[in-house]
């Protein structure tokens, strides 16, 4: 269960979590395949090579930036299925993630939590120029925004997070972080102590199986109404 002392701020993972990077990722993916008339391939397998490697990239050695790992990942996953990609391809995808829009809650919630005294902060696996696009769909509600490319870091990597508190000039006790990111956010939580709550979409991702989020909901809606319940 959740508990402890109101936080003062509320981070957030940004795509899957405030913005729809699933929806997102596949329209760009889909529109590419069928610039080369490729509707033998299955969106899924696409989708599902193309976030594998990019986790993958996001941990090597040395710091790649986000838009070489999006060329990278791009490239391999189609080229695992037969397709070759061209720099066109790669700019669809990267203004196609630009401009996913937020999920139909999220505006809503957000200016809620700000009503009620907490200041808002996006940690995100990406860099400033990509993510400006979405945080302008957000409602004016966002105080922070804090991304791999200012860390020099990846998620999972405390190394992200704690740049985020040095930032915010808080320790781990005075954040909540809200994700719907089990792979990256829900380790962080595990290995690095915070609290957390995990928004489960539905996607069919799960929570490690050796760590339990301080609170499960369903979209962002339910987090203002938790919240109160607990005082804050």
């Amino acid at each position: 269960m959740l508990s402890g002392e109101k936080p003062l701020w509320l981070t957030f993972d940004c795509y899957g979590t405030l913005i729809q990077w699933d929806e997102g990722v596949r329209k760009a993916l889909t529109h590419i395949l069928q610039k080369y008339s490729r509707s033998d391939v299955d969106i899924k397998d696409i989708v599902a090579w193309h976030d594998n490697i990019e986790h993958e990239l996001e941990q090597s050695v040395p710091f790649m930036t986000f838009r070489k790992i999006v060329a990278e990942s791009l490239g391999k996953a189609m080229a695992h299925f037969g397709v070759s990609t061209d720099q066109a391809d790669f700019d669809t995808l990267l203004q196609g993630i630009s401009a996913m829009p937020p999920f139909p809650e999220v505006v809503t919630a957000l200016t809620e939590l700000k009503q009620m005294g907490f200041k808002l902060c996006i940690i995100s696996n990406t860099e400033d120029s990509v993510i400006a696009g979405n945080v302008a769909q957000l409602g004016g509600t966002i105080d922070r925004v804090i991304t791999a490319e200012q860390a020099r870091a990846y998620k999972p990597s405390p190394t992200l997070f704690n740049h985020a508190y040095r930032q915010l000039g808080v320790d781990k006790s005075k954040v909540v972080h809200i994700c719907a990111s089990p792979l990256l956010d829900l380790t962080a939580a595990r290995d690095i102590g915070f609290r957390c709550v995990w928004i489960d979409r539905g996607t069919g991702r799960q929570a490690p199986e050796d760590y339990t989020p301080d609170a499960v909901l369903p979209n962002l809606a339910h987090v203002p109404a938790l919240f109160k319940s607990l005082g804050w």
